[in-house]
Protein backbone atom coordinates (compact mmCIF):
# COMPACT_ATOMS: atom_id res chain seq x y z
CA UNK A 1 0.00 0.00 0.00
CA UNK A 2 1.25 3.61 -1.22
CA UNK A 3 -1.17 5.34 0.46
CA UNK A 4 -3.97 5.58 2.63
CA UNK A 5 -6.61 7.94 2.53
CA UNK A 6 -7.88 9.52 5.41
CA UNK A 7 -11.43 10.42 6.12
CA UNK A 8 -9.81 13.94 7.52
CA UNK A 9 -6.80 15.78 9.21
CA UNK A 10 -7.21 16.75 12.67
CA UNK A 11 -10.58 18.00 12.61
CA UNK A 12 -13.53 17.32 10.20
CA UNK A 13 -12.35 20.77 7.88
CA UNK A 14 -9.12 19.86 7.34
CA UNK A 15 -9.49 18.02 4.17
CA UNK A 16 -8.09 16.54 2.38
CA UNK A 17 -5.87 14.10 4.43
CA UNK A 18 -3.57 10.70 3.54
CA UNK A 19 -1.27 9.21 5.07
CA UNK A 20 2.24 8.00 2.42
CA UNK A 21 6.33 7.78 2.51
CA UNK A 22 8.09 10.42 1.00
CA UNK A 23 10.37 7.62 -0.77
CA UNK A 24 7.61 6.26 -2.97
CA UNK A 25 7.79 3.21 -1.07
CA UNK A 26 4.79 1.12 0.67
CA UNK A 27 3.58 1.41 3.75
CA UNK A 28 5.05 -0.34 6.62
CA UNK A 29 1.58 -1.04 7.93
CA UNK A 30 -1.24 -3.42 6.82
CA UNK A 31 -4.91 -2.25 8.18
CA UNK A 32 -6.62 -5.31 9.00
CA UNK A 33 -9.44 -3.75 10.08
CA UNK A 34 -11.23 -0.17 10.21
CA UNK A 35 -10.15 2.88 8.82
CA UNK A 36 -8.32 4.64 11.54
CA UNK A 37 -7.90 8.42 11.29
CA UNK A 38 -5.33 11.26 11.16
CA UNK A 39 -5.18 11.86 15.15
CA UNK A 40 -5.52 7.76 15.29
CA UNK A 41 -2.08 6.96 13.15
CA UNK A 42 -0.33 9.58 15.06
CA UNK A 43 -0.79 7.80 18.33
CA UNK A 44 -0.54 5.12 16.48
CA UNK A 45 3.37 5.46 15.46
CA UNK A 46 4.12 7.51 18.14
CA UNK A 47 3.02 4.27 20.81
CA UNK A 48 4.59 1.69 18.87
CA UNK A 49 7.88 3.50 18.96
CA UNK A 50 7.21 3.51 22.95
CA UNK A 51 6.49 0.34 23.36
CA UNK A 52 9.46 -0.72 20.94
CA UNK A 53 11.75 0.51 22.55
CA UNK A 54 10.61 -0.77 26.00
CA UNK A 55 10.64 -3.96 24.90
CA UNK A 56 14.72 -3.60 23.77
CA UNK A 57 15.45 -2.03 26.97
CA UNK A 58 14.06 -4.54 28.89
CA UNK A 59 13.38 -7.49 27.35
CA UNK A 60 9.83 -7.81 28.05
CA UNK A 61 6.06 -7.28 26.31
CA UNK A 62 5.38 -4.14 26.33
CA UNK A 63 2.11 -2.23 26.41
CA UNK A 64 0.92 1.37 26.36
CA UNK A 65 -2.75 3.65 26.49
CA UNK A 66 -2.14 7.34 24.24
CA UNK A 67 -4.60 9.46 23.68
CA UNK A 68 -4.19 12.88 22.09
CA UNK A 69 -0.38 11.77 21.59
CA UNK A 70 0.55 11.16 24.67
CA UNK A 71 0.54 7.94 26.88
CA UNK A 72 -2.12 8.21 29.54
CA UNK A 73 0.35 4.74 30.89
CA UNK A 74 3.23 2.44 29.83
CA UNK A 75 3.71 -1.10 31.16
CA UNK A 76 6.00 -3.92 31.07
CA UNK A 77 4.25 -7.77 31.81
CA UNK A 78 4.83 -8.37 34.89
CA UNK A 79 2.15 -10.24 37.00
CA UNK A 80 -0.25 -8.08 39.48
CA UNK A 81 -1.02 -8.33 42.48
CA UNK A 82 -4.96 -9.49 43.48
CA UNK A 83 -5.34 -5.89 45.33
CA UNK A 84 -3.89 -4.46 41.92
CA UNK A 85 -6.27 -6.97 39.30
CA UNK A 86 -9.11 -5.59 41.03
CA UNK A 87 -8.19 -1.92 40.85
CA UNK A 88 -7.52 -2.35 37.22
CA UNK A 89 -10.85 -4.45 36.71
CA UNK A 90 -9.06 -7.50 35.50
CA UNK A 91 -9.48 -9.92 38.77
CA UNK A 92 -12.11 -12.02 36.63
CA UNK A 93 -9.39 -13.26 34.17
CA UNK A 94 -8.49 -16.54 35.54
CA UNK A 95 -5.50 -16.65 32.59
CA UNK A 96 -4.15 -13.54 32.56
CA UNK A 97 -1.28 -14.60 34.52
CA UNK A 98 -0.22 -16.57 31.66
CA UNK A 99 0.46 -13.80 29.56
CA UNK A 100 2.94 -11.47 30.05
CA UNK A 101 1.48 -9.33 27.00
CA UNK A 102 -1.86 -9.34 28.74
CA UNK A 103 -0.18 -8.44 32.27
CA UNK A 104 1.21 -5.11 30.66
CA UNK A 105 -1.83 -4.22 29.16
CA UNK A 106 -3.87 -4.40 32.17
CA UNK A 107 -1.23 -2.45 33.83
CA UNK A 108 -1.35 0.13 31.37
CA UNK A 109 -4.53 0.39 30.88
CA UNK A 110 -5.33 0.31 34.51
CA UNK A 111 -3.29 2.84 35.34
CA UNK A 112 -5.33 6.26 34.86
CA UNK A 113 -8.22 4.57 33.76
CA UNK A 114 -10.55 7.82 32.85
CA UNK A 115 -7.46 9.02 30.34
CA UNK A 116 -7.46 6.11 28.72
CA UNK A 117 -10.98 6.55 27.84
CA UNK A 118 -11.17 5.79 23.62
CA UNK A 119 -7.12 5.15 23.82
CA UNK A 120 -5.40 4.11 20.93
CA UNK A 121 -3.47 1.11 22.32
CA UNK A 122 0.18 -0.22 21.19
CA UNK A 123 1.27 -4.00 21.80
CA UNK A 124 5.14 -4.73 21.73
CA UNK A 125 4.48 -8.56 20.90
CA UNK A 126 1.76 -10.94 18.83
CA UNK A 127 -1.66 -10.00 20.96
CA UNK A 128 -3.09 -13.47 21.88
CA UNK A 129 -6.48 -14.01 23.22
CA UNK A 130 -5.99 -13.00 26.73
CA UNK A 131 -4.85 -9.39 25.63
CA UNK A 132 -7.44 -9.42 22.70
CA UNK A 133 -10.31 -10.22 25.66
CA UNK A 134 -9.08 -6.99 27.75
CA UNK A 135 -9.09 -4.83 25.03
CA UNK A 136 -12.43 -5.58 23.55
CA UNK A 137 -14.22 -5.27 26.64
CA UNK A 138 -12.59 -1.65 26.82
CA UNK A 139 -13.75 1.86 25.34
CA UNK A 140 -10.90 2.58 22.89
CA UNK A 141 -10.05 3.72 19.04
CA UNK A 142 -7.55 0.86 17.79
CA UNK A 143 -4.87 -0.84 18.27
CA UNK A 144 -1.02 -1.55 16.26
CA UNK A 145 1.08 -4.48 16.86
CA UNK A 146 3.30 -6.62 15.14
CA UNK A 147 0.98 -9.75 14.42
CA UNK A 148 -2.60 -10.93 15.91
CA UNK A 149 -3.40 -14.62 16.77
CA UNK A 150 -5.63 -15.71 14.61
CA UNK A 151 -8.67 -15.93 17.55
CA UNK A 152 -7.48 -12.57 18.79
CA UNK A 153 -7.76 -11.07 15.66
CA UNK A 154 -11.15 -12.35 15.62
CA UNK A 155 -12.08 -10.88 19.20
CA UNK A 156 -11.07 -7.72 17.91
CA UNK A 157 -12.71 -7.51 14.77
CA UNK A 158 -15.85 -8.26 16.62
CA UNK A 159 -15.78 -4.75 18.36
CA UNK A 160 -17.03 -2.03 18.00
CA UNK A 161 -19.96 -3.35 15.73
CA UNK A 162 -17.03 -4.67 13.06
CA UNK A 163 -15.98 -1.42 13.04
CA UNK A 164 -12.70 -1.18 15.63
CA UNK A 165 -9.31 0.07 13.85
CA UNK A 166 -6.81 -2.64 13.90
CA UNK A 167 -3.24 -2.29 12.55
CA UNK A 168 -0.48 -4.48 11.83
CA UNK A 169 3.45 -2.80 11.20
CA UNK A 170 6.64 -4.25 9.90
CA UNK A 171 8.56 -4.85 13.40
CA UNK A 172 12.28 -4.45 11.13
CA UNK A 173 10.58 -0.86 9.82
CA UNK A 174 13.26 1.28 10.62
CA UNK A 175 12.56 5.23 9.63
CA UNK A 176 15.24 7.54 7.50
CA UNK A 177 17.10 9.20 10.11
CA UNK A 178 15.83 12.82 8.84
CA UNK A 179 12.44 13.51 9.67
CA UNK A 180 10.68 16.76 8.57
CA UNK A 181 6.83 18.07 9.12
CA UNK A 182 5.42 21.22 7.95
CA UNK A 183 3.90 24.33 10.40
CA UNK A 184 2.06 27.08 8.23
CA UNK A 185 3.99 26.49 4.46
CA UNK A 186 7.26 26.43 6.32
CA UNK A 187 9.48 22.48 6.56
CA UNK A 188 10.68 22.14 9.60
CA UNK A 189 13.60 19.43 9.60
CA UNK A 190 16.19 17.58 11.99
CA UNK A 191 17.43 14.17 12.62
CA UNK A 192 15.15 11.55 14.38
CA UNK A 193 15.78 11.35 17.99
CA UNK A 194 17.06 7.45 18.09
CA UNK A 195 18.85 7.96 21.29
CA UNK A 196 19.18 4.52 22.96
CA UNK A 197 17.76 4.37 26.57
CA UNK A 198 19.36 1.99 29.06
CA UNK A 199 21.01 1.29 32.23
CA UNK A 200 24.35 3.58 31.57
CA UNK A 201 22.10 6.47 31.13
CA UNK A 202 21.75 5.96 34.97
CA UNK A 203 25.36 5.96 36.12
CA UNK A 204 26.22 9.40 37.38
CA UNK A 205 24.35 9.44 41.00
CA UNK A 206 24.71 13.11 42.08
CA UNK A 207 23.23 12.15 45.52
CA UNK A 208 25.06 10.47 48.89
CA UNK A 209 22.77 8.21 48.59
CA UNK A 210 24.22 5.99 45.47
CA UNK A 211 22.00 2.96 46.30
CA UNK A 212 19.98 2.00 42.79
CA UNK A 213 18.36 -1.36 42.82
CA UNK A 214 17.46 -3.15 39.59
CA UNK A 215 13.64 -2.91 40.22
CA UNK A 216 14.98 1.33 40.27
CA UNK A 217 17.12 0.96 37.22
CA UNK A 218 13.85 -0.92 35.64
CA UNK A 219 10.72 2.06 36.68
CA UNK A 220 13.18 4.73 35.67
CA UNK A 221 14.13 3.45 32.50
CA UNK A 222 10.78 2.93 32.02
CA UNK A 223 9.88 6.86 32.88
CA UNK A 224 12.45 7.80 30.86
CA UNK A 225 11.27 5.88 27.47
CA UNK A 226 7.71 7.29 28.25
CA UNK A 227 8.63 10.73 28.42
CA UNK A 228 10.56 10.29 24.92
CA UNK A 229 7.05 9.75 23.49
CA UNK A 230 4.95 12.50 25.64
CA UNK A 231 4.37 16.14 24.76
CA UNK A 232 6.33 18.32 26.66
CA UNK A 233 7.31 19.13 29.17
CA UNK A 234 6.47 16.30 30.88
CA UNK A 235 7.25 14.46 33.98
CA UNK A 236 6.86 10.72 34.57
CA UNK A 237 6.15 8.70 37.90
CA UNK A 238 7.04 4.79 37.73
CA UNK A 239 6.32 1.64 39.89
CA UNK A 240 6.17 -1.70 39.71
CA UNK A 241 7.28 -1.87 36.07
CA UNK A 242 4.58 0.79 34.48
CA UNK A 243 4.06 4.53 34.13
CA UNK A 244 1.65 5.32 37.51
CA UNK A 245 1.37 8.98 36.84
CA UNK A 246 2.20 11.25 33.40
CA UNK A 247 2.33 14.94 33.73
CA UNK A 248 2.90 16.32 29.91
CA UNK A 249 2.49 19.19 27.94
CA UNK A 250 2.33 21.73 31.11
CA UNK A 251 4.31 25.04 30.30
CA UNK A 252 5.79 24.73 34.45
CA UNK A 253 7.92 21.65 35.09
CA UNK A 254 6.46 21.60 39.16
CA UNK A 255 2.98 21.52 37.13
CA UNK A 256 4.12 18.59 35.14
CA UNK A 257 4.87 17.30 38.71
CA UNK A 258 2.07 17.97 40.49
CA UNK A 259 -0.44 16.54 37.90
CA UNK A 260 1.45 13.61 37.64
CA UNK A 261 2.00 13.48 41.54
CA UNK A 262 -2.20 13.41 41.64
CA UNK A 263 -2.78 10.61 39.38
CA UNK A 264 0.19 8.47 41.07
CA UNK A 265 -1.56 9.31 43.95
CA UNK A 266 -4.92 8.70 42.84
CA UNK A 267 -3.10 4.85 41.17
CA UNK A 268 -1.92 4.36 44.74
CA UNK A 269 -5.25 4.97 46.49
CA UNK A 270 -7.45 2.83 44.01
CA UNK A 271 -6.22 -0.17 45.69
CA UNK A 272 -7.53 1.22 49.26
CA UNK A 273 -9.45 -1.23 50.72
CA UNK A 274 -12.52 1.54 51.26
CA UNK A 275 -12.05 1.65 47.26
CA UNK A 276 -11.86 -1.57 46.18
CA UNK A 277 -14.97 -2.26 48.52
CA UNK A 278 -17.06 0.59 47.18
CA UNK A 279 -20.40 -1.44 47.08
CA UNK A 280 -21.56 -0.82 43.38
CA UNK A 281 -24.65 -1.78 41.73
CA UNK A 282 -24.21 -4.29 39.16
CA UNK A 283 -26.18 -1.60 36.70
CA UNK A 284 -23.22 0.62 37.19
CA UNK A 285 -20.76 0.54 33.85
CA UNK A 286 -17.16 0.33 33.99
CA UNK A 287 -16.18 4.19 32.29
CA UNK A 288 -19.11 4.88 35.20
CA UNK A 289 -17.44 3.09 37.73
CA UNK A 290 -13.90 4.53 36.95
CA UNK A 291 -15.71 8.24 37.16
CA UNK A 292 -17.16 7.72 40.37
CA UNK A 293 -13.57 5.96 42.20
CA UNK A 294 -11.88 9.26 40.66
CA UNK A 295 -14.73 11.35 42.12
CA UNK A 296 -14.26 9.22 45.44
CA UNK A 297 -10.79 9.65 45.70
CA UNK A 298 -10.29 12.94 44.62
CA UNK A 299 -13.60 14.82 45.88
CA UNK A 300 -14.80 16.44 42.35
CA UNK A 301 -17.56 18.14 41.25
CA UNK A 302 -20.05 15.37 42.59
CA UNK A 303 -20.35 13.89 46.01
CA UNK A 304 -20.76 10.49 45.35
CA UNK A 305 -21.46 9.85 49.10
CA UNK A 306 -23.79 12.68 49.52
CA UNK A 307 -27.64 11.80 50.06
CA UNK A 308 -29.29 11.59 46.97
CA UNK A 309 -26.63 10.85 44.95
CA UNK A 310 -24.51 7.23 46.40
CA UNK A 311 -28.27 5.75 45.66
CA UNK A 312 -27.39 6.37 41.63
CA UNK A 313 -24.09 4.31 42.49
CA UNK A 314 -24.27 2.09 45.51
CA UNK A 315 -26.39 -0.77 46.93
CA UNK A 316 -25.48 0.76 50.11
CA UNK A 317 -23.75 4.68 51.05
CA UNK A 318 -20.21 4.09 51.26
CA UNK A 319 -17.89 5.64 54.04
CA UNK A 320 -16.12 8.62 53.03
CA UNK A 321 -12.50 8.35 52.13
CA UNK A 322 -10.93 10.80 54.72
CA UNK A 323 -8.06 13.09 53.76
CA UNK A 324 -6.37 11.92 57.10
CA UNK A 325 -7.09 8.29 55.83
CA UNK A 326 -5.37 9.20 52.10
CA UNK A 327 -2.49 10.61 53.48
CA UNK A 328 -1.68 7.75 56.24
CA UNK A 329 -2.07 5.32 52.92
CA UNK A 330 -0.02 7.54 50.90
CA UNK A 331 2.40 8.09 53.63
CA UNK A 332 3.15 3.96 53.53
CA UNK A 333 4.55 4.13 50.03
CA UNK A 334 7.93 4.41 49.38
CA UNK A 335 10.14 3.32 46.25
CA UNK A 336 8.08 5.37 43.11
CA UNK A 337 10.77 6.81 40.68
CA UNK A 338 10.12 10.03 39.06
CA UNK A 339 11.86 11.06 35.79
CA UNK A 340 11.55 14.71 33.97
CA UNK A 341 12.30 15.16 30.58
CA UNK A 342 14.46 18.35 31.19
CA UNK A 343 16.03 19.51 34.58
CA UNK A 344 14.17 20.41 37.27
CA UNK A 345 14.74 24.45 38.21
CA UNK A 346 13.76 24.48 41.37
CA UNK A 347 13.19 21.97 44.17
CA UNK A 348 9.48 22.31 45.18
CA UNK A 349 9.58 19.34 42.51
CA UNK A 350 11.58 17.05 44.64
CA UNK A 351 9.67 18.03 47.32
CA UNK A 352 6.08 17.88 45.26
CA UNK A 353 7.81 13.85 44.48
CA UNK A 354 8.56 13.07 48.21
CA UNK A 355 5.02 13.21 48.85
CA UNK A 356 4.22 10.45 46.72
CA UNK A 357 6.59 8.52 47.96
CA UNK A 358 9.44 8.78 45.30
CA UNK A 359 13.04 7.58 46.49
CA UNK A 360 14.48 7.42 42.64
CA UNK A 361 14.72 10.34 40.48
CA UNK A 362 16.24 10.98 37.04
CA UNK A 363 16.87 14.16 35.23
CA UNK A 364 18.97 15.59 32.83
CA UNK A 365 21.10 17.80 35.27
CA UNK A 366 22.17 21.51 33.52
CA UNK A 367 20.30 23.91 36.13
CA UNK A 368 21.86 26.46 38.34
CA UNK A 369 19.93 25.52 40.75
CA UNK A 370 21.28 21.70 40.46
CA UNK A 371 22.85 21.98 43.91
CA UNK A 372 19.32 22.86 45.41
CA UNK A 373 17.49 20.09 44.12
CA UNK A 374 20.66 17.86 45.07
CA UNK A 375 20.44 19.20 48.65
CA UNK A 376 16.77 18.40 48.92
CA UNK A 377 17.33 14.96 48.11
CA UNK A 378 19.83 14.33 50.30
CA UNK A 379 17.28 15.24 53.29
CA UNK A 380 14.66 12.95 52.06
CA UNK A 381 17.88 9.65 51.33
CA UNK A 382 16.33 9.99 47.68
CA UNK A 383 18.81 8.49 44.73
CA UNK A 384 19.06 11.20 42.27
CA UNK A 385 21.12 10.71 38.45
CA UNK A 386 21.74 13.19 35.93
CA UNK A 387 21.30 11.55 32.31
CA UNK A 388 22.66 14.69 30.75
CA UNK A 389 20.26 13.91 27.78
CA UNK A 390 17.26 16.15 27.54
CA UNK A 391 14.06 14.30 25.89
CA UNK A 392 11.50 17.12 24.67
CA UNK A 393 9.12 15.96 22.37
CA UNK A 394 6.41 17.89 19.83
Amino acid sequence: MKEFELKYGCNPNQKPSRIFMDSGEDLPIEILNGRPGYINFLDAFNSWQLVKELKEALGLPAATSFKHVSPTSAAVGIPLSDKLKKACFVDDIEELDSSPLACAYARARGTDRMCSFGDWVALSDVCDVTTAKLIKREVSDGVIAPGYEEEALSILKSKKNGAYNIVKIDPDYRPEPIERKHVYGITFEQGRNSFKIGRELLNNIVTDNKELPESAVRDLIISLITLKYTQSNSVCYAYDGQAIGVGAGQQSRIHCTRLAGTKADTWFLRQHDKVLGLPFKDSVKRPDRDNVIDGYINKNEEDVCADGVWQKYFTVRPEPLTDSEAREYLDSIKGVSIGSDAFFPFDDNIERAHRSGVLYVAQPGGSIRDDVCIERCNRYNMVMAFTGMRLFHH
